[in-house]
């Protein structure tokens, strides 16, 4: 662990809960600058832009800047920036967005590409059955993420990854992933920070989209029992995590820092 040199955190479940800062995350987060290591905050939250959730995280003692966040809608944009260039997108969403999606083109109908981001209000009968028509005449399907769950402090809550699968079955195409648990997100996070896979952590509470994503991506994995963690998930799931803490709070002390 002493060749660590960055650390890649989620939001939800691991920092904060409902925007609420978790026992100790605030000192850990802290304890990691102050040795040094390089920090991204990896997350798949797409109800707020960046610069809302580095607001949001400041004002609750976290030590973040816009330039700290790289999230799920920032790195569709990207995507659809470098492979479908000029496209015509229209997008399925709970939450604004809008500035962190670049200039990408929007529209109701007759889209090119249907993007799926997180799931709310919005993913009513008459939304989810337009981008079924749209996938059905032809249209791309690119999605932030593929998460089943989060968690909130009034429980779990379903979120889009269980109508993608729906999605994907009645128009029989495969989506396009472009957050956790997509190898070029980590990527990129790691080349915004300049370091290597081996010499980068992975802090977050999903063991498959989290962890062992972003170890299949050459980077250590930790998985925290907070956030989303259900310990019949752990024990399923596709692998082994290369480390098990309480709660990021844990972090300092698992790379031998002094907080």
């Amino acid at each position: 662990m002493g060749s660590v040199r960055a650390v890649l955190i989620d939001i939800d479940g691991v920092l904060t809960v409902s925007w609420k800062p978790l026992p100790g995350a605030v000192a850990a987060l802290r304890a990691l600058r102050a040795a040094g290591l390089g920090v991204a905050l990896v997350t798949n939250t797409t109800s707020r832009t960046r610069a809302s959730i580095a607001g949001t995280l400041s004002e609750a003692g976290f030590e973040v800047g816009v330039e700290d966040v790289l999230t799920a809608p920032a790195a569709t944009a990207a995507h659809l920036a470098e492979h479908f260039p000029g496209a015509r997108c229209t997008v399925l969403n709970s939450g604004d967005i809008g500035a962190d999606l670049g200039d990408i083109t929007l529209v109701e109908e007759r889209a090119d590409v249907v993007v799926v981001g997180g799931a709310g209000p919005g993913f009513d009968y008459r939304a989810l059955n337009r981008v079924f028509g749209e996938l059905q005449r032809g249209a791309r399907l690119v999605a932030m993420h593929r998460n089943l769950y989060w968690r909130t402090d009034a429980g779990l809550q379903l979120d889009s990854g269980a109508f993608l699968l729906g999605l994907e079955r009645a128009a029989r195409v495969t989506a396009e992933v472009t957050g956790k648990p997509s190898r070029a997100f980590f990527e990129a996070a790691l080349a915004r920070l300049g370091v290597d896979a081996e010499r980068a952590l992975m802090v977050g509470d999903d063991i498959e989209s989290d962890v062992l994503a972003a170890q299949r991506a050459g980077l250590t994995g930790v998985l925290v029992r907070t956030g989303k963690y259900r310990r019949e998930t752990h024990e399923n799931a596709s692998g082994a995590p290369d480390h098990v803490v309480d709660s990021f709070a844990d972090v300092p002390e698992l790379l031998g820092l002094a907080q």
